[in-house]
């Protein structure tokens, strides 16, 4: 588990959101989306209270506007499906710019829009100002089922080893005379992705006898788990965004 072992969404600072132990930023995440998805839809202006408190947090933790926003293009899929939900909605008719929708479906797509897009900007915080080393470590602390921990501990650690087998099967393939780009041709690439299979299982087996021959038990070192723990000071600052949200959508539900 080496430093260079990081991912693409994480951003290098030394902001106070950075310096927060993972533990604590998962839990106001997963409570901030609670907190937004029991929201009512008709409750507007409890959307751009989440919308303020997202923009605060990423201004502390030093992630720009235009960062969040090209990022967040992965939820576009949901968003071309949520537009076609006024013109197929059924109910009462409104017009809009000339157009007869239905006035359900225009809830229902701003409802996918607007909380979609929130889970979507509160996740891209956290894994900014999180590695993936972390967010594992975070999640073990948070008692997650060993299993998922360990699975993902390995998975990053050999991901980098497995992109590398496969760039050499690749070059060796091509080396050959095979040219991936052909239709004719993908019985060869998927015989190549079952041969990185066995090759991944088989060093997987390998990695694993060696592990409990050092005295592996299936859990995470001690020292993952103690070093660097949240603080009841550090709980109190990160659930300053949950108890917010949780707030908003209190009232939403009492003004609805």
């Amino acid at each position: 588990m080496g430093a260079g072992h990081g991912h693409v969404l994480y951003r290098e600072s030394d902001s106070p959101v950075h310096r927060l132990p993972p533990e604590v930023k998962i839990v106001a995440m997963v409570v901030f989306t609670i907190a937004v998805v029991a929201t009512p839809r008709t409750a507007f202006w409890a959307f751009g209270a989440y919308a303020l408190l997202v923009a605060v947090v990423a201004a502390l933790a030093r992630v720009g506007p235009r960062w969040l926003l090209s990022r967040a293009l992965i939820e576009l899929p949901f968003v071309l499906f949520a537009v076609a939900l006024p013109f197929l909605g059924s109910g009462d008719r409104v017009e809009v710019l000339g157009l007869r929708l239905s006035e359900d479906g225009l809830h229902g797509a701003w409802n996918i829009v607007a909380k979609g897009t929130l889970g979507v900007l509160a996740s891209l915080l956290l894994a900014a100002t999180t590695t993936t080393r972390d967010l594992i470590v975070g999640l073990d602390r948070l008692h997650c089922p060993q299993v998922f921990t360990q699975i993902a501990t390995f998975m990053l650690r050999y991901l980098d080893v497995l992109i590398g087998e496969a760039r050499r099967m690749r070059v060796a393939r091509i080396s050959r005379g095979d040219d991936p780009r052909f239709l004719w041709q993908l019985r060869g690439f998927a015989a190549g992705i079952g041969a990185l299979f066995l090759r991944a299982f088989e060093r997987g087996e390998r990695v694993y006898l060696a592990m409990l021959s050092r005295g592996y038990t299936g859990r995470m070192p001690a020292v993952w788990q103690s070093e660097g723990v949240a603080t009841t000071g550090q709980w109190l600052v990160a659930a300053t965004v949950p108890v917010l949200a949780a707030s908003i959508a209190a009232t939403a539900v009492v003004l609805s």
